[in-house]
């Protein structure tokens, strides 16, 4: 049967409203990879030419620098031990070790995922923003909209955090309590596959978990 003309019009509707979802989450995205960007420039000294009785003086005016990771804790856990045994984390949440062959398919889910799969997805390059479940609703937002557009990032409540806000990469971990603190991007930035990354290029979706986001 043709379709009616009200039925065409919400189709089309329905489309254009979908298109310009797609449209504000990828500028969304953008703005925090520019944000990141940002947050990793070196402080570029800037040259303020002053008159001093008659002659000329060059005064460096730095500009305020990057975000500083220096709260960010190491660790030294070797990769590549799979096993399908459940782990005791000596960290909370984990940041290496043993883990399950199965990897956690990247992105954002509204309930506690399994260690094992997520220190698998950061044996890939994955950072995992973990958060307590009261968080206020917010805030979550703000942390939704950090990872938006990166293929390489999990975020998931969590029970029994050290912090409000943990962000792990494979043996590197940060503790935050503000969602808008701007060290957040800065590690996103460092650590999506970063250096750190035992298994650079490795896929972070095609394994297990459903993420709503």
């Amino acid at each position: 049967m043709a379709d009616t003309q009200d039925e065409r019009t919400a189709s089309a509707g329905g489309t254009r409203a979908e298109r310009a979802a797609r449209v504000a989450a990828m500028q969304r995205a953008e703005k925090k990879r520019a944000s990141r960007r940002r947050a990793l420039l070196i402080a570029v000294p800037t040259v303020v030419v002053l008159g001093v009785a008659g002659g000329v003086t060059a005064v460096l005016a730095n500009q305020p620098g990057p975000p500083s990771l220096a709260a960010v804790k190491t660790f030294s856990y070797p990769a590549s031990q799979h096993t399908t045994e459940k782990q005791t984390y000596t960290e909370n949440p984990p940041v290496g070790g043993p883990h399950n062959p199965q990897w956690l398919n990247c992105g954002v889910y509204d309930a506690p995922v399994p260690n094992e799969n997520a220190v698998h997805s950061m044996e890939h390059g994955a950072v995992w923003i973990t958060y307590a479940p009261d968080l206020p609703a917010d805030a979550v937002d703000t942390l939704k909209e950090d990872v938006s557009g990166d293929a390489y990032t999990v975020l998931s409540p969590y029970q029994g955090l050290p912090s409000p806000i943990v962000l792990s990469a494979w043996n590197n971990q940060l503790q935050v309590t503000d969602a808008e603190d701007p060290r957040i991007d800065a590690f996103l930035a460092k650590f999506v596959q970063g250096a750190q990354t035992p298994e650079p290029g490795a896929l972070c979706s095609n394994g297990t978990g459903t993420p709503t986001g």
